[in-house]
């Protein structure tokens, strides 16, 4: 898929996510819906027909035979009329991620549209993803006060002083952030607040999301270990609830 993106437009939008039991998808409307939302940010006018994607999507993946698939739905802004479908063998997040964690690190680096899944950011995060040491799993954004905004590919969350924050603006709106909201009743209260890294030797677990990894653990920020530097018993509780709401939701193409 990394390989795939490389010859991807410069401009345009895009939706990436993965596939269960080899043909079952979850929120693809959603992210079909995101997309469109996507197009009109970036004032391209896409002309598709849902239905058709969604056959020519199972098409592809039952003659490619992979299994499961990790699969990106993207549109040029300069041939909005052709959606350019894309697949790869999926690889879930390895056991060993989820036990032991993440590090990670931040940026302040520029995002012009956030609220875009826009094919120029996706180049342009290659830069950051070049750049980033050996061990580093992702890069966290910044805005100019501190504030802990989203992933280069992911959204991010903080529990701090007994809730869970997480930027309520100014970021892309993951499809896996639906699922979130709903499977934090009962376990964590959801604050639509960004935290501050100013206050990181508070801030007693990390972790981000994002549609084809779920809940990834992260133990590790700048160098600085997040609480114990352990994954928390809060990200595992979210975790399972989040893999219980996705085998209840899975839709076949």
């Amino acid at each position: 898929m990394q390989d795939a993106a490389r010859h991807e437009p410069r401009e345009g939008v895009y939706t990436v996510s993965n596939t269960y039991n080899r043909t079952q998808t979850l929120l693809l409307d959603a992210h079909l819906d995101r997309l469109e939302d996507s197009a009109r940010r970036e004032r391209i006018s896409l002309a598709y027909d849902r239905s058709q994607l969604k056959a020519a999507l199972r098409a592809l993946i039952l003659e490619a035979d992979y299994g499961d698939v990790r699969f990106r739905i993207s549109a040029a802004a300069a041939a909005p009329a052709e959606m350019i479908l894309s697949i790869e063998p999926y690889q879930p997040p390895s056991p060993s991620l989820i036990a032991n964690g993440a590090r990670c690190q931040t940026s302040r680096a520029i995002r012009k549209n956030p609220a875009s899944k826009s094919s120029g950011w996706m180049h342009r995060r290659r830069a950051l993803e070049a750049a980033k040491p050996a061990g580093i799993y992702e890069v966290f954004l910044l805005d100019t006060q501190g504030n802990l905004l989203e992933g280069a590919s992911s959204n991010v969350y903080v529990l701090l002083d007994g809730a869970l924050h997480t930027a309520g603006s100014g970021v892309l709106a993951g499809v896996s952030r639906l699922i979130l909201r709903e499977v934090c009743a009962g376990i964590v209260p959801l604050r639509m607040q960004a935290a501050n890294m100013a206050d990181i030797d508070r801030f007693s677990e990390v972790f981000l999301t994002s549609s084809s990894r779920g809940i990834i653990p992260v133990i590790e920020l700048d160098g600085k270990a997040i609480g114990d530097g352990t994954v928390g018993p809060i990200t595992l509780a979210l975790r399972e609830a989040y893999q219980h709401w996705v085998e209840a939701h899975l839709e076949e193409l």
